[in-house]
């Protein structure tokens, strides 16, 4: 027997063999195998669609999570403008306030000083026209305190009012 040159029979038998091998794994064995090969693709495409619809999800999570975190920014700056206009407001109403607080104050005290004032003049002018009147009495003595004087005295005011 040579190796390069095989005999009738042992090829006849070989390619029996084989033609039975192929008839009994197309009956048996492919089914199973193409059945196992669909199964296993269909699972694959399954899975495949599921993590397409998994990503899917994820970008609407994620769109919808950044909507709700420009809503959540909207909101917090309507709310700090909001503390800020009513900071301004009651800073604004404060010093109105105090301004007109200080305006009050500082019209009672001028009130108050005006009323001072008046009194210290009205003062002054009493105890100016009292020493006025002590010194007109001083003078009229020293100058009424002889008979001479006080003849001469009234003619002067005689020559004064025939003259006017």
């Amino acid at each position: 027997m040579d190796l390069i040159t095989p005999e009738f029979g042992l090829f006849f038998w070989q390619t029996i063999v084989f033609l039975i091998l192929i008839f009994l794994m197309a009956r048996f064995a492919w089914k199973p195998v193409l059945n196992g090969l669909r199964q296993r693709e269909e699972t694959i495409n399954d899975s495949l669609a599921s993590a397409e619809n998994a990503r899917k999800e994820m970008q609407n999570l994620k769109a919808d999570n950044e909507k709700l975190m420009q809503e959540a920014r909207a909101e917090r700056d309507a709310v700090l403008r909001e503390a800020r206009e009513l900071k301004e407001k009651i800073v604004a109403d404060a010093t109105e306030e105090a301004q007109e607080k200080a305006d009050s104050i500082v019209a009672q005290a001028k009130t108050s000083i005006e009323m001072e004032k008046r009194a210290a003049m009205a003062d002054i002018k009493n105890q100016v026209a009292s020493l006025s009147i002590q010194i007109a009495e001083k003078v009229v003595r020293k100058e009424l305190s002889s008979k001479e004087k006080q003849h001469q005295m009234i003619d002067d005011m005689l020559g004064d009012v025939t003259l006017n």
